[in-house]
Protein backbone atom coordinates (compact mmCIF):
# COMPACT_ATOMS: atom_id res chain seq x y z
CA UNK A 1 0.00 0.00 0.00
CA UNK A 2 1.63 3.34 -0.93
CA UNK A 3 1.32 5.97 1.75
CA UNK A 4 1.54 9.71 1.65
CA UNK A 5 2.13 12.47 4.05
CA UNK A 6 1.43 15.91 2.47
CA UNK A 7 2.31 19.37 4.34
CA UNK A 8 1.70 17.44 7.62
CA UNK A 9 1.98 19.98 10.85
CA UNK A 10 1.47 19.74 14.13
CA UNK A 11 2.56 21.75 17.31
CA UNK A 12 1.97 21.22 20.84
CA UNK A 13 1.80 24.97 22.13
CA UNK A 14 4.74 26.83 21.43
CA UNK A 15 6.35 23.74 20.57
CA UNK A 16 6.38 23.24 16.28
CA UNK A 17 6.77 18.73 16.35
CA UNK A 18 6.41 19.04 12.69
CA UNK A 19 6.12 22.11 10.43
CA UNK A 20 4.90 21.07 6.65
CA UNK A 21 6.29 17.70 6.30
CA UNK A 22 5.94 15.63 3.34
CA UNK A 23 6.80 11.81 3.03
CA UNK A 24 5.89 9.22 0.49
CA UNK A 25 6.41 5.50 0.80
CA UNK A 26 5.85 3.17 -1.58
CA UNK A 27 4.06 0.04 -1.71
CA UNK A 28 6.49 -3.01 -1.52
CA UNK A 29 9.38 -0.75 -0.01
CA UNK A 30 10.97 -0.16 3.83
CA UNK A 31 11.52 3.23 4.20
CA UNK A 32 13.50 4.64 6.86
CA UNK A 33 12.86 7.52 9.25
CA UNK A 34 15.72 9.15 10.75
CA UNK A 35 16.04 11.85 13.24
CA UNK A 36 17.67 12.87 16.09
CA UNK A 37 15.94 13.53 19.77
CA UNK A 38 13.22 15.64 19.37
CA UNK A 39 13.04 15.82 15.31
CA UNK A 40 9.54 15.05 15.16
CA UNK A 41 9.65 11.39 14.09
CA UNK A 42 7.34 10.17 16.83
CA UNK A 43 4.76 13.06 16.17
CA UNK A 44 4.88 11.76 12.28
CA UNK A 45 4.14 8.25 12.78
CA UNK A 46 1.69 8.36 15.54
CA UNK A 47 0.00 10.76 13.12
CA UNK A 48 -0.33 8.59 10.97
CA UNK A 49 -1.42 5.84 13.19
CA UNK A 50 -3.72 7.49 14.94
CA UNK A 51 -2.34 8.64 18.32
CA UNK A 52 -2.22 12.44 17.48
CA UNK A 53 -4.24 14.20 15.45
CA UNK A 54 -2.74 16.37 13.02
CA UNK A 55 -2.96 20.56 12.31
CA UNK A 56 -2.66 20.38 9.42
CA UNK A 57 -1.79 18.37 5.85
CA UNK A 58 -3.28 15.42 4.35
CA UNK A 59 -3.01 11.52 4.26
CA UNK A 60 -3.37 9.63 1.22
CA UNK A 61 -3.44 5.91 1.01
CA UNK A 62 -3.07 4.47 -2.75
CA UNK A 63 -3.72 7.54 -3.47
CA UNK A 64 -7.13 8.07 -1.69
CA UNK A 65 -7.59 10.52 1.32
CA UNK A 66 -8.06 9.38 4.13
CA UNK A 67 -9.23 10.43 8.00
CA UNK A 68 -7.20 8.97 10.99
CA UNK A 69 -8.51 10.48 14.11
CA UNK A 70 -7.98 7.16 16.43
CA UNK A 71 -5.78 3.79 16.14
CA UNK A 72 -8.80 2.47 15.57
CA UNK A 73 -9.76 4.16 12.10
CA UNK A 74 -5.63 3.77 11.41
CA UNK A 75 -6.31 0.12 11.45
CA UNK A 76 -8.91 0.07 9.55
CA UNK A 77 -7.32 1.73 6.56
CA UNK A 78 -4.71 -0.85 7.21
CA UNK A 79 -2.10 1.18 9.32
CA UNK A 80 -0.49 -0.21 12.23
CA UNK A 81 2.14 0.68 14.59
CA UNK A 82 4.37 -1.26 16.64
CA UNK A 83 6.09 0.97 19.47
CA UNK A 84 8.82 0.91 20.72
CA UNK A 85 7.53 -1.08 23.82
CA UNK A 86 4.70 -3.05 22.57
CA UNK A 87 0.70 -1.81 23.71
CA UNK A 88 -0.06 -5.57 25.30
CA UNK A 89 -1.72 -6.82 27.93
CA UNK A 90 1.00 -8.29 30.33
CA UNK A 91 -1.30 -10.41 32.75
CA UNK A 92 -3.32 -12.27 29.62
CA UNK A 93 -1.98 -14.96 27.52
CA UNK A 94 -0.11 -15.03 24.12
CA UNK A 95 -3.62 -16.06 22.27
CA UNK A 96 -5.89 -13.51 24.41
CA UNK A 97 -3.42 -10.73 23.23
CA UNK A 98 -3.56 -12.19 19.75
CA UNK A 99 -7.41 -11.92 19.50
CA UNK A 100 -7.43 -8.35 21.31
CA UNK A 101 -8.97 -5.57 19.29
CA UNK A 102 -10.81 -7.84 16.51
CA UNK A 103 -14.05 -6.36 15.30
CA UNK A 104 -17.44 -8.44 16.19
CA UNK A 105 -19.41 -10.44 18.92
CA UNK A 106 -18.10 -10.45 22.53
CA UNK A 107 -17.43 -14.47 21.66
CA UNK A 108 -14.94 -15.62 19.28
CA UNK A 109 -13.42 -18.98 17.63
CA UNK A 110 -10.66 -19.70 19.35
CA UNK A 111 -9.81 -22.99 17.66
CA UNK A 112 -9.83 -20.00 14.74
CA UNK A 113 -7.97 -17.99 16.03
CA UNK A 114 -4.82 -20.60 17.23
CA UNK A 115 -5.32 -22.15 13.46
CA UNK A 116 -4.63 -18.36 12.34
CA UNK A 117 -1.42 -17.73 14.67
CA UNK A 118 0.36 -21.08 13.92
CA UNK A 119 0.06 -20.24 10.35
CA UNK A 120 1.33 -16.85 10.68
CA UNK A 121 4.14 -18.25 13.38
CA UNK A 122 5.31 -20.42 10.34
CA UNK A 123 5.30 -18.11 7.73
CA UNK A 124 7.76 -15.88 9.89
CA UNK A 125 9.50 -18.60 11.86
CA UNK A 126 8.08 -16.95 15.47
CA UNK A 127 8.52 -19.74 17.43
CA UNK A 128 5.68 -18.53 20.76
CA UNK A 129 3.82 -20.56 22.74
CA UNK A 130 -0.03 -19.61 23.01
CA UNK A 131 -0.53 -20.47 26.45
CA UNK A 132 2.16 -18.21 28.22
CA UNK A 133 1.62 -15.22 30.15
CA UNK A 134 2.78 -11.98 27.93
CA UNK A 135 4.79 -10.72 31.15
CA UNK A 136 7.23 -13.63 30.22
CA UNK A 137 7.84 -13.03 27.46
CA UNK A 138 11.18 -11.01 25.97
CA UNK A 139 11.09 -7.67 24.29
CA UNK A 140 11.36 -9.29 21.09
CA UNK A 141 8.80 -11.83 21.62
CA UNK A 142 6.09 -9.21 22.52
CA UNK A 143 7.37 -7.59 19.19
CA UNK A 144 6.64 -10.74 17.17
CA UNK A 145 3.25 -11.11 18.89
CA UNK A 146 1.98 -7.67 18.33
CA UNK A 147 3.35 -7.89 14.38
CA UNK A 148 1.31 -11.00 14.35
CA UNK A 149 -1.73 -9.47 15.77
CA UNK A 150 -1.55 -6.03 13.52
CA UNK A 151 -1.34 -8.90 10.52
CA UNK A 152 -3.93 -10.44 11.74
CA UNK A 153 -6.43 -7.38 11.11
CA UNK A 154 -5.40 -6.92 7.88
CA UNK A 155 -2.51 -4.25 8.34
CA UNK A 156 -0.71 -3.14 4.78
CA UNK A 157 1.53 -0.60 6.74
CA UNK A 158 3.41 -1.48 9.22
CA UNK A 159 5.26 1.02 11.20
CA UNK A 160 8.16 -0.06 13.77
CA UNK A 161 9.52 2.55 16.34
CA UNK A 162 12.94 2.06 17.38
CA UNK A 163 12.36 -1.94 16.96
CA UNK A 164 15.92 -2.79 17.40
CA UNK A 165 16.56 -1.85 20.62
CA UNK A 166 16.89 -4.47 23.83
CA UNK A 167 16.30 -7.38 21.76
CA UNK A 168 18.79 -10.44 20.92
CA UNK A 169 20.51 -10.59 17.76
CA UNK A 170 19.10 -14.09 16.65
CA UNK A 171 15.16 -11.95 17.38
CA UNK A 172 16.28 -8.83 15.16
CA UNK A 173 17.34 -11.66 12.43
CA UNK A 174 14.11 -12.66 12.39
CA UNK A 175 12.53 -9.28 12.73
CA UNK A 176 14.37 -8.55 9.66
CA UNK A 177 13.81 -10.91 7.76
CA UNK A 178 9.71 -10.69 8.65
CA UNK A 179 10.06 -6.87 7.10
CA UNK A 180 11.70 -8.22 4.14
CA UNK A 181 9.05 -10.44 3.29
CA UNK A 182 6.36 -8.45 4.23
CA UNK A 183 7.54 -5.94 1.73
CA UNK A 184 8.28 -8.57 -1.02
CA UNK A 185 4.60 -9.17 -0.71
CA UNK A 186 3.22 -5.70 -1.38
CA UNK A 187 3.19 -4.21 2.13
CA UNK A 188 5.09 -0.90 3.05
CA UNK A 189 7.36 -0.36 5.90
CA UNK A 190 7.98 2.78 7.84
CA UNK A 191 11.43 2.15 10.01
CA UNK A 192 11.96 4.53 12.75
CA UNK A 193 15.35 4.57 13.63
CA UNK A 194 18.62 6.00 14.67
CA UNK A 195 20.70 3.28 14.00
CA UNK A 196 22.93 4.17 10.42
CA UNK A 197 23.63 0.28 10.07
CA UNK A 198 20.16 -0.69 10.67
CA UNK A 199 18.73 1.57 8.17
CA UNK A 200 21.47 0.29 5.79
CA UNK A 201 20.71 -3.36 5.85
CA UNK A 202 16.90 -2.57 6.04
CA UNK A 203 15.59 -0.32 3.98
CA UNK A 204 15.47 1.00 0.57
CA UNK A 205 15.47 4.77 1.33
CA UNK A 206 15.52 7.16 4.18
CA UNK A 207 13.88 10.91 4.90
CA UNK A 208 15.60 12.65 7.32
CA UNK A 209 14.03 15.09 9.97
CA UNK A 210 15.41 17.72 11.77
CA UNK A 211 13.52 20.10 14.43
CA UNK A 212 10.20 19.51 12.60
CA UNK A 213 11.29 19.76 9.24
CA UNK A 214 12.46 17.81 6.13
CA UNK A 215 15.62 17.76 5.77
CA UNK A 216 16.41 15.38 2.91
CA UNK A 217 15.61 12.22 1.58
CA UNK A 218 18.22 9.60 0.03
CA UNK A 219 18.22 5.95 -1.59
CA UNK A 220 20.21 3.03 0.53
CA UNK A 221 22.90 3.01 0.45
CA UNK A 222 23.93 6.62 1.28
CA UNK A 223 27.59 7.64 2.82
CA UNK A 224 27.33 8.32 6.59
CA UNK A 225 28.71 11.80 6.08
CA UNK A 226 25.18 12.66 4.39
CA UNK A 227 23.06 11.26 6.52
CA UNK A 228 24.82 12.49 9.64
CA UNK A 229 25.10 16.57 7.89
CA UNK A 230 21.33 15.89 7.68
CA UNK A 231 20.67 14.78 10.65
CA UNK A 232 22.74 17.40 12.69
CA UNK A 233 23.12 19.79 10.32
CA UNK A 234 26.02 22.03 12.16
CA UNK A 235 29.83 21.71 13.10
CA UNK A 236 29.76 21.31 16.64
CA UNK A 237 30.88 24.77 18.48
CA UNK A 238 34.24 24.21 20.20
CA UNK A 239 34.61 23.37 23.82
CA UNK A 240 34.04 26.52 26.39
CA UNK A 241 34.83 24.92 29.88
CA UNK A 242 37.76 26.05 31.49
CA UNK A 243 39.74 23.28 32.91
CA UNK A 244 39.16 21.81 36.41
CA UNK A 245 40.18 18.23 36.54
CA UNK A 246 41.58 16.92 39.68
CA UNK A 247 43.78 13.99 39.96
CA UNK A 248 41.79 12.45 43.08
CA UNK A 249 39.12 9.75 41.95
CA UNK A 250 35.21 10.66 42.50
CA UNK A 251 33.55 7.73 41.00
CA UNK A 252 34.92 4.61 40.22
CA UNK A 253 32.87 1.62 38.80
CA UNK A 254 34.39 -1.93 38.26
CA UNK A 255 32.98 -4.98 36.53
CA UNK A 256 29.63 -3.12 36.52
CA UNK A 257 26.49 -5.15 35.04
CA UNK A 258 23.03 -3.10 35.15
CA UNK A 259 20.22 -4.81 33.75
CA UNK A 260 16.68 -3.30 32.98
CA UNK A 261 13.73 -4.64 31.23
CA UNK A 262 14.87 -3.60 28.27
CA UNK A 263 18.80 -3.41 28.17
CA UNK A 264 21.70 -4.35 30.04
CA UNK A 265 25.05 -2.49 30.16
CA UNK A 266 28.29 -3.54 31.43
CA UNK A 267 30.79 -1.57 32.76
CA UNK A 268 34.34 -3.12 32.87
CA UNK A 269 35.52 -0.17 34.57
CA UNK A 270 35.08 3.61 34.56
CA UNK A 271 36.94 5.87 36.32
CA UNK A 272 36.17 9.66 36.82
CA UNK A 273 37.81 12.80 38.74
CA UNK A 274 37.15 15.35 40.70
CA UNK A 275 36.03 18.25 39.08
CA UNK A 276 35.49 16.28 35.77
CA UNK A 277 32.27 16.40 33.68
CA UNK A 278 31.45 13.68 31.92
CA UNK A 279 28.80 14.01 29.05
CA UNK A 280 26.73 11.44 28.41
CA UNK A 281 25.48 11.38 24.60
CA UNK A 282 22.58 9.39 22.73
CA UNK A 283 19.10 9.30 22.14
CA UNK A 284 17.19 8.56 24.83
CA UNK A 285 16.40 5.16 25.81
CA UNK A 286 20.21 3.92 24.83
CA UNK A 287 20.91 3.22 29.10
CA UNK A 288 22.47 6.50 30.24
CA UNK A 289 20.25 6.88 32.16
CA UNK A 290 20.57 3.33 34.01
CA UNK A 291 23.92 4.50 34.71
CA UNK A 292 22.80 7.62 36.38
CA UNK A 293 20.66 5.83 38.76
CA UNK A 294 23.37 3.27 39.56
CA UNK A 295 25.30 6.46 40.58
CA UNK A 296 22.46 8.13 42.48
CA UNK A 297 21.93 4.84 44.67
CA UNK A 298 18.37 4.35 42.91
CA UNK A 299 19.40 1.64 40.86
CA UNK A 300 21.55 -1.68 42.21
CA UNK A 301 24.10 -3.31 40.21
CA UNK A 302 23.42 -7.17 39.17
CA UNK A 303 27.03 -7.56 39.65
CA UNK A 304 30.37 -4.95 40.28
CA UNK A 305 31.36 -2.41 42.73
CA UNK A 306 31.12 1.33 42.87
CA UNK A 307 33.05 3.16 44.60
CA UNK A 308 32.72 7.32 45.28
CA UNK A 309 35.45 9.32 46.91
CA UNK A 310 37.16 6.07 47.80
CA UNK A 311 34.49 4.47 49.72
CA UNK A 312 32.78 0.97 48.26
CA UNK A 313 28.99 1.89 48.00
CA UNK A 314 27.72 -1.08 46.53
CA UNK A 315 24.26 -2.53 47.56
CA UNK A 316 24.52 0.60 49.96
CA UNK A 317 21.11 2.37 50.81
CA UNK A 318 20.10 5.78 48.95
CA UNK A 319 20.61 7.83 52.27
CA UNK A 320 23.87 6.79 52.56
CA UNK A 321 24.95 8.45 49.09
CA UNK A 322 23.07 11.50 50.14
CA UNK A 323 25.19 11.70 53.66
CA UNK A 324 28.52 10.59 51.12
CA UNK A 325 27.53 14.01 48.95
CA UNK A 326 25.74 12.41 45.79
CA UNK A 327 23.29 14.65 44.03
CA UNK A 328 20.70 14.05 41.56
CA UNK A 329 18.78 16.15 39.09
CA UNK A 330 16.10 14.36 37.26
CA UNK A 331 15.03 15.54 34.04
CA UNK A 332 11.24 15.87 35.06
CA UNK A 333 11.29 18.13 37.47
CA UNK A 334 7.97 18.18 38.55
CA UNK A 335 7.30 14.99 38.61
CA UNK A 336 10.72 13.58 40.11
CA UNK A 337 12.76 16.73 41.03
CA UNK A 338 10.02 18.88 43.37
CA UNK A 339 6.49 18.56 44.61
CA UNK A 340 4.05 20.56 42.47
CA UNK A 341 1.81 21.92 45.46
CA UNK A 342 4.48 22.57 47.77
CA UNK A 343 6.27 26.11 47.89
CA UNK A 344 9.38 27.27 47.84
CA UNK A 345 10.08 28.09 51.48
CA UNK A 346 8.09 24.56 51.51
CA UNK A 347 10.49 22.77 49.63
CA UNK A 348 13.81 24.79 51.47
CA UNK A 349 12.24 23.65 54.69
CA UNK A 350 11.91 20.10 53.83
CA UNK A 351 16.21 20.38 53.02
CA UNK A 352 16.74 21.21 56.52
CA UNK A 353 20.13 19.26 56.85
CA UNK A 354 19.59 18.48 60.86
CA UNK A 355 16.42 16.86 62.35
CA UNK A 356 14.28 18.60 64.38
CA UNK A 357 10.44 17.65 65.39
CA UNK A 358 9.53 21.30 64.59
CA UNK A 359 9.70 22.98 61.12
CA UNK A 360 11.93 26.49 62.06
CA UNK A 361 9.64 28.91 59.86
CA UNK A 362 11.77 31.55 60.32
CA UNK A 363 14.99 29.90 59.87
CA UNK A 364 13.28 28.52 56.45
CA UNK A 365 12.09 31.83 55.53
CA UNK A 366 15.74 33.43 56.31
CA UNK A 367 17.27 30.53 53.70
CA UNK A 368 14.61 30.78 51.36
CA UNK A 369 14.87 34.24 50.86
CA UNK A 370 18.68 34.13 50.31
CA UNK A 371 18.25 31.20 48.04
CA UNK A 372 16.20 32.83 45.64
CA UNK A 373 18.42 35.95 45.60
CA UNK A 374 21.52 33.74 45.29
CA UNK A 375 19.85 32.01 42.19
CA UNK A 376 18.16 34.81 41.21
CA UNK A 377 14.68 33.01 41.19
CA UNK A 378 11.74 34.82 40.15
CA UNK A 379 9.25 33.75 42.21
CA UNK A 380 8.43 34.36 46.47
CA UNK A 381 9.13 32.00 49.28
CA UNK A 382 5.28 31.34 49.03
CA UNK A 383 4.89 30.33 45.46
CA UNK A 384 4.24 27.27 44.30
CA UNK A 385 6.34 25.39 42.51
CA UNK A 386 4.45 24.58 39.83
CA UNK A 387 3.67 28.06 39.16
CA UNK A 388 6.87 28.43 38.43
CA UNK A 389 8.53 29.07 34.71
CA UNK A 390 10.45 26.45 33.70
CA UNK A 391 13.98 28.24 33.79
CA UNK A 392 12.82 29.03 37.09
CA UNK A 393 11.92 25.36 38.53
CA UNK A 394 15.36 24.55 37.20
CA UNK A 395 16.64 26.98 39.30
CA UNK A 396 14.81 26.20 42.47
CA UNK A 397 16.16 22.30 42.18
CA UNK A 398 19.71 23.90 41.91
CA UNK A 399 19.01 26.18 45.02
CA UNK A 400 18.40 22.71 46.99
CA UNK A 401 21.57 20.62 46.22
CA UNK A 402 23.57 20.85 49.15
CA UNK A 403 26.86 21.95 49.53
CA UNK A 404 29.31 20.86 48.95
CA UNK A 405 29.07 18.07 47.00
CA UNK A 406 31.33 15.30 45.60
CA UNK A 407 28.97 13.87 42.56
CA UNK A 408 26.37 15.70 40.68
CA UNK A 409 24.16 13.80 38.34
CA UNK A 410 22.01 15.50 36.09
CA UNK A 411 19.59 14.39 33.24
CA UNK A 412 19.28 17.27 30.71
CA UNK A 413 20.05 19.83 32.84
CA UNK A 414 19.02 22.77 30.27
CA UNK A 415 16.28 21.10 28.61
CA UNK A 416 13.58 23.73 27.93
CA UNK A 417 15.81 26.85 28.90
CA UNK A 418 16.09 30.05 26.94
CA UNK A 419 19.85 30.96 26.11
CA UNK A 420 20.71 33.29 29.22
CA UNK A 421 19.31 30.52 31.54
CA UNK A 422 21.69 27.93 29.89
CA UNK A 423 24.57 30.00 30.57
CA UNK A 424 23.66 30.91 34.17
CA UNK A 425 23.01 27.17 35.34
CA UNK A 426 26.55 25.98 33.89
CA UNK A 427 28.19 28.97 35.41
CA UNK A 428 26.65 27.62 38.69
CA UNK A 429 27.70 24.10 37.64
CA UNK A 430 31.38 24.81 36.45
CA UNK A 431 31.92 26.65 39.81
CA UNK A 432 30.92 23.20 41.82
CA UNK A 433 33.45 21.81 39.78
CA UNK A 434 35.82 24.15 40.67
CA UNK A 435 35.38 23.31 43.91
CA UNK A 436 35.91 19.66 43.43
CA UNK A 437 32.28 18.23 42.19
CA UNK A 438 32.53 15.92 39.77
CA UNK A 439 29.57 16.37 37.22
CA UNK A 440 27.91 13.16 34.85
CA UNK A 441 25.04 14.64 32.59
CA UNK A 442 22.98 13.60 30.11
CA UNK A 443 21.60 15.51 27.10
CA UNK A 444 20.36 15.13 23.55
CA UNK A 445 21.63 18.49 22.65
CA UNK A 446 25.12 17.99 21.09
CA UNK A 447 26.52 21.47 21.10
CA UNK A 448 25.92 21.08 25.09
CA UNK A 449 27.77 18.11 25.09
CA UNK A 450 30.54 19.43 23.22
CA UNK A 451 30.83 23.08 25.28
CA UNK A 452 30.65 21.63 28.85
CA UNK A 453 32.06 18.33 29.05
CA UNK A 454 35.96 16.74 29.46
CA UNK A 455 34.96 13.64 28.09
CA UNK A 456 31.94 12.02 26.43
CA UNK A 457 30.54 8.42 26.56
CA UNK A 458 28.13 7.70 23.80
CA UNK A 459 25.31 5.36 24.53
CA UNK A 460 23.55 3.56 21.51
CA UNK A 461 20.90 0.97 22.23
CA UNK A 462 22.55 -0.44 25.70
CA UNK A 463 26.60 -0.30 23.91
CA UNK A 464 29.11 2.28 25.32
CA UNK A 465 32.14 4.04 23.72
CA UNK A 466 35.04 4.42 25.39
CA UNK A 467 35.62 7.48 26.97
CA UNK A 468 36.52 10.27 24.42
CA UNK A 469 38.32 13.38 25.30
CA UNK A 470 35.94 16.33 24.11
CA UNK A 471 38.72 18.13 21.80
CA UNK A 472 39.32 14.47 19.58
CA UNK A 473 35.76 14.46 18.58
CA UNK A 474 34.16 15.86 15.59
CA UNK A 475 30.45 16.15 14.50
CA UNK A 476 30.72 13.26 12.39
CA UNK A 477 32.34 10.78 14.75
CA UNK A 478 29.80 12.24 17.27
CA UNK A 479 27.33 11.18 15.02
CA UNK A 480 28.47 7.58 13.92
CA UNK A 481 28.61 6.57 17.41
CA UNK A 482 25.28 7.81 18.13
CA UNK A 483 23.82 5.97 14.85
CA UNK A 484 25.87 2.44 16.22
CA UNK A 485 29.15 2.78 14.50
CA UNK A 486 30.75 1.71 16.78
CA UNK A 487 34.77 1.15 15.82
CA UNK A 488 36.69 -1.95 16.68
CA UNK A 489 38.13 -1.21 20.07
CA UNK A 490 34.98 -0.67 21.60
CA UNK A 491 33.10 -3.87 22.84
CA UNK A 492 29.38 -4.28 22.72
CA UNK A 493 28.42 -3.02 26.03
CA UNK A 494 31.20 -2.62 27.83
CA UNK A 495 33.43 0.20 29.06
CA UNK A 496 37.11 1.12 29.89
CA UNK A 497 38.49 4.28 31.32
Amino acid sequence: MKVELKHISKSFGPVQANEDVSLLVQAGTIHGLLGENGAGKSTLVKVLSGFISRDQGEVLLDGQPVEIRTPADAIRVGVGMLHQDPLDFPPLSVLDNFMAGRPGSFFFNRQKAIQEFKQLSFQFNFNLDIHRKVSELTVGERQQLEILRLLSLGVQTLILDEPTTGISASQKTALFAAMKQLAAEGKSIIFVSHKLEDVEELCNEVTVLRQGKVMGNLPIPAPDSQLIDLMFGRELAPPLKPATRRDDIALQLTDVVIASDRLTIAIDQLTVHQGEVMGLAGLEGSGQDLLLLLCAGLLKASQGQIRIDGRDMTHQPYKDYLKLGVGYSPADRLQDGLVRSLTIQEHVALRTPKRRLFVDWKDALARTQQAIALFNIRGKATTPVERLSGGNQQRTQLALLPVPLNLLLMEHPTRGLDIESTLWVWQQLIARCQGGTAILFISSDLDEIMQYSDRVIVFSGGRLSQPMDVTQLTVEKLGQLIGGRFNDSVQSGSVHA
